[in-house]
C-alpha cells in the first residue's frame, strides 16, 4: 500500500516510548496515534478514496500510525443473536442486531445511531435464559490460545501491547438498551448486578489464563455510560455494583504489574472519575472535550495520578487551521509533561475537511515530532 506520511523519527523503540509519555518519564515525541474515523470519510475525502481506504487498519497504515495493540477474550454473548431483517419501507429497515436488539436504522446506510425499538432481555427470566444460552464460562471460545499469544507477544518485544478487560456496564446497558437499563436497575437491581458479575467473572478467567505467560504493557476497556450531561446510570448502582468488579480486575492487573490502564468512555466523565481512579482506571480515552472540559484541567487537578489519550476538540479541527493551530498550542504544556497522548477526541466525522484534517496532521509532527 502507498502511504501518504512515513514514521516520525525517533530514538525510543514504541514500547518505551508509550511506557515512558504514560509514566511520565522522559520520552523523545508523543505516540504518533489516532482513532479512526466516521464511515463517511472514506468515501468524501479524495485520499482514502482514490487509494482505496476502507477501514481504520488502512488508514493507520496509510499515514504511518503507531496505535498501540490491545488483545482480550472473548466476554460476551457467543453465539450472538442472529442479524435479521424483520420489515422494511423505502427508506427504513427494521432489524434484530447481535445484541438482540429491534432496531430501526435508514437504508440507505449513512451513518447515524439506530433508534432502538425493543430489547430481547427485559425481564430476570430473559437474563436467566440468555445467561444459560450465551454466557457459559465454559466454552470453548472463551478460552485463550497462551502458546499462540506468547509466540505473537515475547516479552522481549520493541512495541506495546495491552490486556482488554470488557466491560463491566456498558455492554450491559448495550442489552436491555438505556431506557431498559434504567428501568431494570430500580426494578430488578439483582438482575442488573448479575450481569455485571457474569462479565467480570469472564474477564477474570481470560486474565489468569494469559497474565501469568504475556508480559503486558497496559490494559484497556470500554463503557461508554456517559453523555454530555453526565452518567447514564445511578451513581448508587455505579458506586455499590460496578465499581466493586472494577476493583477485582484492578488487584490482578497490579499483581503483574500492569499499572496503565484506561477505558473508552464518552460524555462528561467527571463523576464517575474519582471512583475510576480508585479501582485503578487512571487513563481517560479518547477524552471528548465539549461534554467534559480541556485536558488541562482534569490533569491540573488530578496531577499525574490521571493520564489522557485523545481530547483534540474535532470542533477546532471543523473550524479550521487558525482554531487547529490555536488549540495545538494550547496543548503544548501538557504533551511535554507527559501523561497525555493527543488525537481528535472520538471518531474524527466528515464535517472535517481533508484540507485541515492534513494541516492537523502536519502541525501535530511540526509541535510534538521532537527528538531529545
Amino acid at each position: 500500500m502507498k502511504k501518504m506520511r512515513q514514521s516520525w523519527k525517533g530514538v525510543m523503540s514504541p514500547r518505551v516510548r508509550f511506557n515512558n509519555q504514560m509514566h511520565y518519564l522522559p520520552f523523545d515525541r508523543t505516540v504518533n496515534m489516532e482513532f479512526g474515523y466516521w464511515s463517511d470519510n472514506y468515501e468524501t475525502w479524495s485520499f482514502f478514496a482514490d487509494n482505496g481506504i476502507k477501514n481504520e487498519k488502512q488508514a493507520d497504515d496509510f499515514f504511518s500510525f503507531e496505535p498501540p495493540e490491545s488483545v482480550g477474550g472473548h466476554y460476551w454473548l457467543n453465539p450472538g443473536f442472529q442479524y435479521q431483517v424483520l420489515s422494511e419501507t423505502n427508506d427504513k429497515i427494521i432489524s434484530i442486531n447481535s445484541d438482540g436488539l429491534i432496531n430501526e436504522a435508514p437504508k440507505d446506510g449513512h451513518s447515524t445511531i439506530p433508534r432502538c425499538i425493543k430489547s430481547s432481555v427485559e425481564t430476570p427470566d430473559d437474563w436467566k435464559k440468555v445467561k444459560k444460552e450465551k454466557f457459559l464460562r465454559d466454552d470453548p471460545v472463551r478460552k485463550p490460545d497462551v502458546g499462540a499469544l506468547t509466540a505473537k507477544f515475547p516479552a522481549d518485544r520493541d512495541f506495546p501491547v495491552g490486556v482488554n478487560v470488557g466491560s463491566m456496564i456498558g455492554k450491559t446497558r448495550d442489552l436491555l438498551t438505556l431506557e431498559g437499563l434504567s428501568y431494570a436497575v430500580a426494578d430488578y437491581p439483582g438482575m442488573v448486578e448479575d450481569m455485571v458479575e457474569t462479565q467480570c467473572a469472564l474477564v477474570e478467567d481470560y486474565l489468569d489464563a494469559v497474565l501469568p505467560h504475556v508480559q503486558f504493557d497496559f490494559a484497556s476497556g470500554w463503557e461508554d455510560i456517559c453523555c454530555k450531561n453526565g452518567p447514564l446510570i445511578s451513581m448508587d448502582f455505579f458506586i455499590n455494583a460496578v465499581v466493586p468488579r472494577y476493583k477485582r480486575i484492578g488487584e490482578k492487573l497490579r499483581s503483574y504489574g500492569i499499572d496503565i490502564w484506561y477505558t473508552d468512555c464518552d460524555g462528561d466523565v467527571r463523576p464517575l472519575l474519582p471512583y475510576f481512579l480508585e479501582s485503578g482506571i487512571n487513563c481517560l480515552f479518547p477524552y471528548e472535550v465539549n461534554s467534559c472540559a480541556h485536558p488541562a484541567e482534569l490533569l491540573g487537578e488530578y496531577g499525574k495520578e490521571l493520564r489522557i489519550m485523545g481530547g483534540f476538540d474535532k470542533m477546532k479541527m471543523i473550524e479550521g487551521k487558525e482554531s487547529i493551530k490555536k488549540y495545538m498550542e494550547s496543548i503544548v504544556p501538557i504533551v511535554e509533561r507527559g501523561g497525555y497522548i493527543p488525537f481528535c477526541d472520538h471518531r474524527c466525522p466528515p464535517d472535517v475537511t481533508a484540507e485541515n484534517y492534513l494541516y492537523y496532521l502536519d502541525l501535530k509532527k511540526e509541535m510534538f515530532g521532537w527528538i531529545k
